[in-house]
């Protein structure tokens, strides 16, 4: 049997090399990866809504202004969530500061879009949340804190 064992075990204090990641940095990727599913659902919706699409509830009132607008507000910030992610990915302070802005009034627009798709704003509205977690509580985290 070899005198070298196969757990790894990190000494604290010390650089442990490639193994090493920076604490936190799971939930931001996660965070990132549930941003470009948010962003492409948004985008999705968006084009189907301002086409009038089948699968929306017809006939409903919508908060403010109508279906065709809410469209154009779901696509221009599935644009912007796209973007953001990469910031996001890319770790860069602002990228992440701007990807909170915009997961926060995504789902706040999610909210006034329930009136057309209720399940799918509400599934969109919890990835925004759990998005959110990942980034306020764990995103800014770095090895020296």
């Amino acid at each position: 049997m070899s005198s070298t064992s196969s757990g790894y075990t990190p000494v604290p204090g010390m650089s442990t090399g490639p193994r090493a990641r920076e604490e936190g940095s799971g939930w931001r990727l996660f965070a990132g990866l549930l941003m470009v599913m948010a962003a492409g659902l948004n985008i999705v919706s968006g084009i189907a809504a301002i086409d009038n699409a089948n699968f929306f509830a017809h006939g409903q009132d919508f908060v403010i202004s109508n279906l065709n607008t809410w469209g154009w507000i779901n696509l221009c910030v599935g644009v912007i969530l796209a973007a953001a992610a990469v910031g996001t990915f890319m770790r860069n302070s602002l990228g992440m500061m701007v990807a909170i802005a915009c997961l926060m009034g995504n789902a706040v627009s999610q909210l006034f879009f329930i009136a057309a798709a209720p399940n799918w704003a509400i599934m969109v509205f919890a990835l925004d949340l759990l998005a959110l977690y990942g980034l306020i509580v764990h995103g800014f985290k770095t090895t020296s804190d």
